[in-house]
């Protein structure tokens, strides 16, 4: 069980996500088929907008007007971030991002010219994974993950889209095993009189180069982070009294191997198995994408400090992490909603926030679809895992 400074166990927010964070929205778009596997993924709140900060490890970040969020810098918030597949050419993204917010007067006003909006992002590596190196985010799946973002109509959902395998996470690959994108939350509850609960939130994005499995047994290193709600539904139902820990354990030692050669196959920077292409180890061809979010009132530099301690939930589910093959990035939010917290409680907001970020991740890796392409072919950890599942006898003791 994660272990945390709040009291007693840790309670998920109503919805697991980040739409639990008072005044924030999450909006997709998503592109299979036709040489595509990739998307884009936008986080926007009110117009008045967030206080946000950044902590970017690894050896090959890929970022857009990230020097900002700096505490040292002028700007105070922001209108959105944008994650998003495409490598450096995804970065158009948030041009579309912008675009629409500026017709919309959001942004920072600069007299006659309007306003500029202040939109923040990065970029994993998902280049010709659908089979076309060139079929990647544009301007306009910044657009389109916006309107979504917004509850506006924005065309079609590509029906493709699946468990976590939608917006930033559609071509994510972690350790040769299909990646994608989850989210995770919890409650911080009000520890003196007069106090309120507060809730804390993280959207991941895994596309790591490390691996989020433990060779020696097959299980999901984020595993033991992991709460009942974060379960999809089949597993849910068959946990009984058992740990998420416990129930996913691969249901074979033929489960384990095929789990184990995935993982010695990418090390040694080789297809995991004749089936299944590696995703393209290298330099700057992965990394993993967060924010985490509170609705606390913090300043920018908490808001890095936030972010800072995020890569903690990052560290506790992928392993070996921010390589230099990895931009890994973690963004911190505040919408400011609840009353600026003191040094005490300003500590269990941290301790939540590697919390949930270790839960997103392993969500993301636990709900991703198995998919093939022109490319190649990424096995989802349960396809080959195939842990207990709800039509499953409930073994006791």
């Amino acid at each position: 069980m994660t272990l945390s400074l709040t009291e007693g166990a840790p309670t998920a927010g109503p919805t697991n996500g980040l739409a639990d964070v008072a005044g924030l929205r999450l909006g997709h778009h998503t592109r299979i088929g036709d040489g595509y596997l990739t998307g884009t993924t936008v986080v926007t709140g009110p117009p008045a907008g967030l206080i946000a900060g950044i902590d970017v490890r690894g050896g090959g970040p890929g970022t857009h007007e990230t020097d900002l969020l700096d505490p040292t810098a002028a700007a105070e918030r922001i209108s959105a971030i944008v994650l998003t597949g495409g490598s450096a050419f995804g970065t158009a993204a948030c041009l579309g991002v912008m675009d629409e917010l500026a017709l919309r007067g959001i942004g920072v006003p600069v007299g006659a010219a309007g306003v500029v909006p202040l939109v923040p992002g990065a970029v994993l590596f998902d280049l010709g994974r659908g089979g076309d190196p060139a079929a990647r985010p544009t301007a306009e799946f910044g657009r389109a993950a916006l309107l979504d973002a917004l509850g506006q109509s924005r065309g079609p959902v590509d029906a493709a889209a699946a468990g976590s395998r939608r917006g930033a996470g559609t071509g994510a690959v972690a350790g040769g095993l299909k990646g994608g994108l989850a989210e995770a939350s919890q409650i911080v509850p009000a520890a003196a009189p007069g106090e309120s609960a507060v809730t804390v939130a993280a959207v991941a994005a895994i596309n790591a180069f490390g691996s989020p499995i433990d060779p020696r047994t097959g299980v999901l290193w984020g595993a033991r982070h992991l709460l009942t709600a974060d379960l999809p539904d089949d597993l849910r139902t068959a946990v009984g009294d058992r740990s998420p820990e416990e129930l996913l354990r691969p249901s074979s030692a033929a489960g384990v191997d095929a789990l184990r050669e995935v993982v010695s196959s990418v090390v040694r920077g080789r297809p995991p198995m004749s089936t299944f292409a590696s995703g393209g180890a290298g330099p700057g061809r992965h990394t993993t994408l967060v924010v985490v979010a509170t609705d606390a009132t913090l300043t920018k530099a908490q808001c890095t400090k936030l972010a800072s301690v995020g890569h903690g939930g990052m560290v506790r589910s992928v392993n070996p992490v921010h390589t230099l093959f990895d931009g890994d990035v973690v963004f911190g939010l505040s919408t400011g909603d609840r009353a600026a917290p003191d040094l005490l409680r300003f500590n269990e907001i941290l301790t939540a926030a590697a919390d949930v970020v270790a839960r997103a991740v392993t969500r993301g890796i636990l709900d991703a679809v198995g998919t093939t392409t022109a490319a190649g072919g990424w096995p989802a950890w349960r396809d080959l895992a195939e842990p207990q599942s709800a039509s499953s006898p409930v073994r006791q003791g």
